[in-house]
Formats: C-alpha cells, sequence, structure tokens
C-alpha cells in the first residue's frame, strides 16, 4: 500500500469513527439521561416477554 493510499484509509477510519460517536451522542440525548436508557431496554424486555407468552 502506497502512502497516499494510507492517508486516504486513515481518513476513512476517522470519519466512520466521528460518525459512530456522533450517533452514540443523539442516541443518549433521544433517552434523555442514563436512567431513562434503563427503562427503555426494561420496556422492550417486557414487550418480549409478553410477546413470549
Amino acid at each position: 500500500m502506497t502512502t497516499p493510499q494510507k492517508w486516504i484509509l486513515l481518513g476513512v477510519v476517522k470519519v466512520a469513527v466521528l460518525a459512530v460517536a456522533i450517533g452514540v451522542v443523539f442516541s443518549m440525548y433521544g433517552c434523555n439521561t442514563v436512567r431513562g436508557i434503563g427503562q427503555d431496554i426494561e420496556k422492550a424486555g417486557d414487550a418480549i416477554q409478553r410477546s413470549a407468552k
């Protein structure tokens, strides 16, 4: 792999990491708090249990 290809690959990796980080931040704001995330997960678990019955 030549040096310009390495720099391009490094740029793509940086953009991908930034996109994942932004997605995590927005998903956390969607639940408002860590407590909200726990409540959402608990509701999902309850729904799965009800559908299994």
